[in-house]
């Protein structure tokens, strides 16, 4: 090779069939990203490179990122970009609550950056969302996916709790072997003990929580993550594959397959959970609109059977 060769680029990984999706080109899917622009909101379905971005804008479906776009952490699996946020915007609940009505949502998601550089984490804005939509569209089911709350989560936790959301969510994201390399600046426990915590202070919030496999876990982990879930009294647990953003992220150590998601999804619900959804292509708040009437369902027949 002389000095004017060309160095080799990096062998690309190929996705396997299974995990392909389409480029959105819906009218539906434009005018979803108009209505998020015309309010200023950011959406995790954008800025985590959702796969299921054209389906579900399709269907004027989208999960609405608060507290902007910049989060104070480095997590080697998320897209979302690092630095200094901004300032909390004051009209971003309001902008929320009508972008909800806009587009006629029966069951809105929404998560956060982390913002550890706020005394509260952030939580006063959740609260905050949650009683703007409950004002113009009290019929709308709300699901909230937080971050951790490092070092305040108790406190957090009890405001959010206080206004009442349908959905807690809160992503323990791997196994507890793999947070010093994947998730650094979180705790596998103390998410463990945030979701525990909902759960005492209101039985009827629903809990979820989700993991990515694909980054080098073993099968008897996850199992183990499944009994912290169900130790915590978590509702609904959500498994899908890991995908590699970029090439700084995480690599992809394997593309589990749709039959092995099967098999971690029946192993789920023989544990107990309301509700599993485990795909390749599954994501946390993917289909959440459907699987909250599933839950409150899967919920009242175990209550007619006590």
């Amino acid at each position: 090779m002389n000095e004017m060769s060309p160095l080799p680029r990096p062998e690309r990984v190929r996705k396997p069939d299974w995990i392909r999706v389409k480029a959105p080109t819906s009218a539906g899917f434009a005018q979803t990203r108009a209505l998020m622009r015309s309010k200023s909101l950011t959406t995790v379905c954008e800025e985590a490179a959702c796969p299921n971005i054209g389906e579900c804008w399709s269907k004027k479906h989208a999960t609405v990122m608060i507290l902007g776009d910049t989060c104070t952490r480095a997590c080697a699996f998320c897209n979302v970009k690092t630095g200094m946020p901004r300032a909390v915007d004051p009209m971003e609940p309001n902008n929320v609550a009508d972008a909800a009505a806009q587009m006629g949502l029966e069951h809105i998601v929404i998560t956060s950056v982390d913002r550890d550089d706020l005394p509260d984490g952030g939580a006063k804005q959740f609260v905050k969302v949650i009683e703007a939509i409950r004002k113009s569209n009290p019929v709308t089911t709300i699901e909230i996916l937080t971050p951790d709350f490092r070092n305040k989560h108790e406190q957090a936790v009890e405001m959010i709790v206080a206004a009442r959301p349908d959905v807690y969510n809160h992503n323990l994201e791997t196994v507890p072997r793999l947070y010093p390399t994947i998730r650094p600046g979180a705790r596998y426990y103390a998410s463990i003990r945030l979701l525990e915590t909902v759960k005492k202070l209101d039985p009827s919030i629903f809990t979820k929580s989700g993991i990515m496999l694909g980054l080098g876990e073993e099968r008897l982990e996850v199992h183990q993550v499944m009994d912290d879930m169900r130790s915590a009294d978590i509702d609904f647990l959500t498994m899908g594959q890991y995908l590699q953003p970029t090439p700084k992220h995480a690599k992809v150590i394997d593309f589990v397959t749709p039959q092995a998601f099967n098999s971690y999804g029946a192993i789920a619900r023989a544990k107990g959970f309301l509700l599993v959804a485990s795909s390749p292509l599954t994501r946390s708040s993917y289909h959440a609109g459907d699987d909250f009437a599933k839950m409150r369902a899967a919920r009242e027949a175990k209550l007619a059977r006590a």
